[in-house]
């Protein structure tokens, strides 16, 4: 992704040759070539930045992300709470309107009896 925008690699500074000229190294040369190396850290700190940024918005949204989990997971047990409340409620409401209708049934059979 990135290699397309960087010229050298470690091998490439290590292993630089200059020719030398009577005075020393040819300052053209190394001109040159400190001229890349700059071009390349520019590029590699627009690369970190650019992560950085990008890195800084992912735990953002993966932070809110987390608080809407946790927000639905809470809602997910007060609706089970309800729900398990609302059926314990009717179930109470169903085993009382059955017995009254057993009382029911168990007094109309004793009325028949006793015809």
């Amino acid at each position: 992704m990135y290699q397309n925008k960087i010229s050298l690699t470690p091998d490439d500074i290590l292993k630089k040759d200059f020719k030398i000229d009577t005075r020393g190294y040819r300052l053209k040369e190394v001109d040159q070539f400190l001229d890349t190396i700059i071009e390349d850290y520019n590029q590699f700190a627009n690369i970190i930045n650019s992560l950085e940024k990008e890195k800084a918005e992912l735990m953002n949204e993966m932070m809110e992300l987390k608080q809407e989990l946790r927000n639905l997971k809470l809602e997910q047990e007060v609706n089970k709470k309800e729900d398990n409340e609302n059926y314990d409620i009717s179930n109470v409401d169903m085993i009382k309107r059955i017995s009254n209708l057993e009382k029911m049934v168990y007094e109309l059979k004793q009325k028949e009896e006793t015809k």
